[in-house]
Parts: structure tokens; sequence; C-alpha cells
């Protein structure tokens, strides 16, 4: 089992892991080596994550989640398959891990007495400098 969180593990199963030629610049180590990693996670069908980590985490994937549902993360930052594969494992537990954060509900404020008598002053203080713009007699 691989631990993301206190509460939350995933089965290494649920991870598949297939390996495709890298883009961009390189030589005929390019060419020749399928370096880069293409990681699939089945978001929907994972029974490792509770449901608000889920609704959270298909939020945070964005265009990465596909209309079914699963998350597709590449790597190819490096030269090797193993380093790629760890990084792409990184990133998908990056991801889960923020999900996982409780978003703080955002409860609205007043603005204070002070800030209200501020922003009338500085609005008349406005006013008259563009009232003084106009020609005399105009007012």
């Amino acid at each position: 089992m691989i631990r993301v969180t206190g509460r939350i593990s995933l089965d290494p199963r649920e991870i598949e892991i297939s390996f495709i030629r890298a883009s961009g610049p390189g030589g005929q180590n390019v060419n020749k080596v399928s370096t880069a990693v293409q990681l699939r996670f089945d978001v929907r069908q994972s029974p490792a994550l509770p449901e608000d980590v889920r609704a959270r985490l298909e939020k945070l994937a964005g265009n990465r989640l596909t209309l079914e549902g699963v998350l597709v993360l590449t790597s190819q930052e490096h030269r090797s398959q193993d380093r790629n594969r760890q990084d792409a494992i990184d990133k998908l537990l990056t991801l889960i891990r923020a999900a996982a954060v409780v978003p703080k509900t955002r409860r609205p404020t007043r603005p204070t007495l002070g800030s209200k008598k501020r922003r009338l002053e500085s609005k008349s203080k406005r006013s008259g400098v563009k009232s003084m713009r106009s020609r005399p007699g105009m007012e």
C-alpha cells in the first residue's frame, strides 16, 4: 500500500503505468528509448478515496481528467524510466494530498466604520479635484 495521508492509502494495482517516447530535444536516446511515463489513475472507481476528497481531486485535476474520470499524468523530466515513474507517482500523491485538505469556509466580514469614513472622504476629495477642473460658473 502507498501511504498518502493518515486516512488514505492507495493500492499500487490501482495505478496503471505505461512508458511512452519523450518529446523534445535529446538526440538518439529520445528516438530509441521510451523513457517518458504515462500514469493513469481511475479517480471515480477508486475505493481508497473518500467522497469529499474525490470531488476536490476531480476539480484540481482539471483537463488532466478524462470524461470517464481517469486522471492521466505524464512525466518526462528525467532520462531514466525509474526516475520518471517515481516523479509521476509523486505528482499523483501531491495532487491527492492537496485534495485531502479541507478548505476553510469563508465568512463574509463587514467594513469597519473607519474604513467607511475614509472611503467617503477620498470620494469627496476626488469630487473636489474634478469640480475644480471645470470652467468657472459651470457648477
